[in-house]
């Protein structure tokens, strides 16, 4: 049933042949990214010149310690926040390149975002705010989207609470009306920072399991989380620490060494 809904949108989910539009070999490609904030202290340099490359079906966890650099490399790759210098490469999308609007569309078609604390809107009831990207994207006839906000709901065990405003269920409740929102349009990537955080164990295992189904349907997920046991799930573990990409493990075997990609000197006369 899931994979019904998930196959009716327009998006790309398969991998073309050979490079995207802007020649980037992968799915996702972050290549030397900068993100430096100016405080009061001086500038904070977020993220260190990363370089990141995830492939379509993958399920990637980032990991590391709080100030690391994991929610600011997620807001990059969706861009919510643009770097201060680097190129993030989505599909065929220059998301660096991409106005206000631009990334507004392009993000409600292609992108899922589940944030850290929830942002469902107010104002609206449940089903209101799963529906509510279908709306903004003009996906699925009107019958269509609250057939499959329902659904979507259901698939987070809170169809029962599809008529309440956030402010009348829990916390953890409201991220699972985050996760259905994240997938209303079915979008090819799912971005989560940190998405069980606020769930019992009973849940958030019904979330990873939805995840695992998910990337077997040919999504990507990238998952930003502090949980090490939710790591092991996953097939490759991104470590950053200090804005910097320090370690990567791949079905639980350590990469040795990590070495970020580096330009090829040219052939000496």
């Amino acid at each position: 049933m899931l994979g019904r809904w998930l196959n009716r949108s327009g998006s790309r989910t398969e991998a073309p042949t050979g490079s995207y539009q802007n020649g980037n070999e992968h799915l996702i490609e972050v290549r030397e990214v900068v993100k430096t904030y100016e405080t009061a202290a001086g500038p904070f340099s977020a993220l260190k010149s990363v370089d990141l490359q995830v492939d379509t079906a993958e399920f990637v966890a980032v990991i590391g310690k709080s100030g690391s650099g994991k929610s600011t490399l997620v807001n990059m790759i969706a861009g919510i926040d643009r770097p201060t210098s680097g190129q993030v490469f989505v599909g065929d999308a220059a998301v660096h390149t991409l106005s206000e609007g631009q990334l507004a569309e392009w993000r409600g078609r292609n992108v899922g975002v589940i944030f850290q604390f929830f942002q469902l809107l107010p104002t609206l009831t449940a089903i209101e705010n799963v529906m509510l990207p279908m709306d903004f994207c003009n996906m699925y006839s009107p019958q269509e989207r609250q057939e499959r906000a329902m659904y979507l709901l259901e698939q987070v065990e809170m169809a029962q609470h599809a008529h309440k405003l956030p402010s009348a269920v829990s916390g953890g409740e409201q991220q699972r009306v985050a996760i259905a929102r994240a997938l209303a349009n079915s979008p090819p990537i799912v971005l989560a920072d940190e998405p069980t955080g606020n769930l019992d164990s009973k849940t958030a295992e019904g979330v990873l399991q939805l995840f695992e189904r998910l990337v077997e349907q040919g999504k990507t997920i990238l998952m930003v989380t502090h949980d090490k046991d939710l790591s092991e799930r996953v097939m490759r573990t991104i470590l950053l620490a200090d804005g910097e990409i320090v370690d990567q493990v791949v079905n639980n075997r350590t990469l040795q060494p990590f070495v970020p990609m580096q330009p090829k000197e040219p052939d000496s006369a």
